[in-house]
């Protein structure tokens, strides 16, 4: 998948890496229809958590218009990965190639806030980041909390938000209230 990178984003949103092709219902980010990320924005922004469901599917013409006019950008933390079993569980993928985060910076001068949406995003972008910015205290921040980081030429706030895998063990309203911070960071 290719990054989605709008013009005007303010903010990048980085997983790990969508789960096999056979799982997807849409050529989008967080494709797995049995991943609430898409329902979480539809409760905080349409208060309903099927607003972009349609049938088994997502509307993907839907979420990239909505998308855009937020400011959402998506790609993932790693470029090329090995999947060690044929699942979408991070335990059993392997990073070969992490993203180069600042070329996707660079695409989006208006992006200052990073957002990783799980535990192996975030450790990946706590190593890319670390690498890019020479500072070796650096921390992933706690899930729901920020830190800010100076790295690609600019100060970046990074928001480590809870996986939205229905596998991981959180409801979905309370995954939402994690989101909810990330509004102000958004356009309209």
């Amino acid at each position: 998948m290719q990054p989605f990178l709008p013009s005007g984003a303010r903010v990048l949103f980085l997983g790990s890496f969508p789960p096999p092709r056979a799982k997807w219902s849409m050529e989008f980010f967080y494709p797995n229809f049995i991943n609430d990320f898409w329902r979480v924005w539809g409760l905080l922004c349409y208060d309903d958590k099927t607003h972009f469901e349609r049938g088994k599917t997502f509307d993907k013409s839907a979420i990239e218009a909505f998308a855009t006019e937020k400011g959402m950008a998506f790609f993932d933390t790693a470029s090329q990965v090995r999947r060690l079993k044929g699942n979408a569980s991070d335990d059993f993928l392997e990073i070969v190639e992490p993203t180069d985060i600042g070329s996707l910076l660079a695409e989006i001068p208006d992006c200052y806030t990073l957002v990783t949406t799980g535990g192996k995003a975030s450790d990946t972008l706590l190593q890319t980041l670390s690498n890019a910015c020479a500072d070796m205290s650096l921390r992933a921040p706690a899930i729901g909390t920020y830190c800010e980081v100076v790295a690609y030429d600019r100060a970046l706030k990074w928001y480590r938000m809870p996986s939205t895998s229905r596998a991981y063990p959180m409801s979905l309203e309370k995954k939402a209230a994690f989101y909810s911070s990330l509004l102000p960071q958004l356009r309209g």
